[in-house]
């Protein structure tokens, strides 16, 4: 996203069984990066461990998700740490705050590489952060396994989750599948969302189907205008390409549009799919959207002990994006192990030879020379009541 931000968070907090020391000026540190707007100056990591960074918007509109990116980290390193770590050496995990803005994208992975910690990155998330920062850590020699999903950030260490070209085509089909004449898109223009929404409508306009667009700002209170707009030529199909703080309140405007007896079918682009979405839009005005996504972590087999050791230690249950983020902490902690050391660049070799990894999202293997994951799980969702996406196909 492009929406300022004030301030920059980079604290090191280790798990409970590694106490660190964090020194940061200001305000202090909190384990809870949306706590803290406190700028870091230095950190230090526990004897005998080995530090991972992991980027996420911590704070800001969409730290929902990044804090549960930044839960599954550190529910894989509390694992390990219980199994004696890796190499014999305890996991400590470095929170990094980017608040989903490029420009503190771009400063606190520098800070990150100059302090000299981390071996290897989990992360960033938004595509748009990304494209500024991910060059900064593989120039900084860090291992890499990212979370974007632009196309732009391939060939930047490896990735457990879908890009952008493997989530188009089944948004694609799903859409010419209703045999629309008309497709209206509603469209953030960060680096995902504006990828995704060219890629749909060069698809459909390939396929006969108009298509057009509407801009709109992130960080608005209100899109009712945005929406009428998009409604205007009486569309099929109204097309979201947003995060989901902009995607939840485009719901409820959608909704208050089909009172008024407008028909037009909600399809939201996978980046909505969060439960902090349905909690925002309500799961009314949730229940008349089809979204693109992943299965929800409790739709994985294999994924309920995961699903309850989650819970159980963060009160909550888990969101999407964290299982992802445990599976990538988990390819981190193979490859280290493979190595046979936690040298950045024989990490990052045998992370990029991940190939059957099994993890909570299925078998990962990395594409050669993108380090893009083979078939990544995409698919269409429905919400079916509180936090809840239920696959339709």
């Amino acid at each position: 996203m492009s929406v300022p931000r004030r301030r920059i968070l980079l604290a090191s907090v280790a798990l409970a069984a590694v106490p660190a020391t964090v020194l940061v000026a200001g305000c202090g540190s909190s384990d809870s990066a949306s706590s803290s707007t406190a700028a870091a100056t230095t950190a230090t990591a526990p004897a005998n461990s080995i530090s991972i960074a992991v980027e996420a918007p911590l704070s800001g509109d969409q730290a929902a998700s990044g804090q549960d990116m930044l839960n599954g980290v550190k529910l894989a390193a509390d694992e390990v740490n219980a199994k004696g770590g890796v190499l014999g050496k305890q996991i400590n995990i470095i929170p990094v705050d980017d608040k989903a803005d490029p420009a503190v994208g771009k400063t606190v992975a520098q800070q990150t590489v100059d302090q000299g910690l981390a071996v290897a990155v989990v992360g960033p998330y938004n595509s748009g952060v990304g494209i500024e920062n991910l060059s900064i850590y593989k120039a900084g020699g860090l291992a890499i396994a990212r979370m974007t999903s632009d196309d732009q950030t391939s060939g930047f260490g490896v990735t457990t989750q879908p890009m952008n070209s493997q989530i188009s085509p089944v948004e694609i089909d799903y859409i010419s599948g209703l045999k629309p004449a008309k497709v209206s898109m509603l469209v953030d223009p960060s680096a995902y969302t504006q990828s995704m929404a060219a890629r749909l409508k060069a698809g459909l306009t390939k396929m006969g189907i108009n298509v057009s667009s509407v801009e709109i700002k992130a960080g608005e209170k209100d899109y009712a205008k945005q929406v009428s707009t998009a409604l205007t030529d009486n569309p099929e199909v109204v097309y979201v390409s947003t995060y989901y703080p902009e995607g939840a309140i485009i719901a409820k405007d959608l909704a208050a549009e089909a009172a008024k007896g407008n028909t037009t079918s909600c399809f939201m682009g996978l980046a909505n799919q969060d439960p902090g979405f349905i909690t925002a839009a309500g799961v009314a005005n949730s229940e008349k959207c089809v979204f693109s996504g992943v299965p929800s972590p409790d739709a994985f087999p294999g994924a309920a002990s995961y699903v309850t050791d989650y819970t159980a230690k963060f009160g909550n249950a888990p969101g999407t994006w964290g299982t992802f983020t445990y599976d990538s902490a988990n390819i981190v902690f193979a490859a280290i192990t493979k190595a046979g050391s936690a040298d950045s660049a024989a990490i990052a070799k045998q992370l990029a030879a991940t190939s059957g990894f099994k993890g909570i999202t299925g078998t990962i293997t990395v594409e050669p020379g993108t380090g893009n994951r083979e078939d990544p799980p995409v698919k269409i969702l429905k919400v079916t009541g509180p936090a809840t996406f239920t696959v339709v196909s």
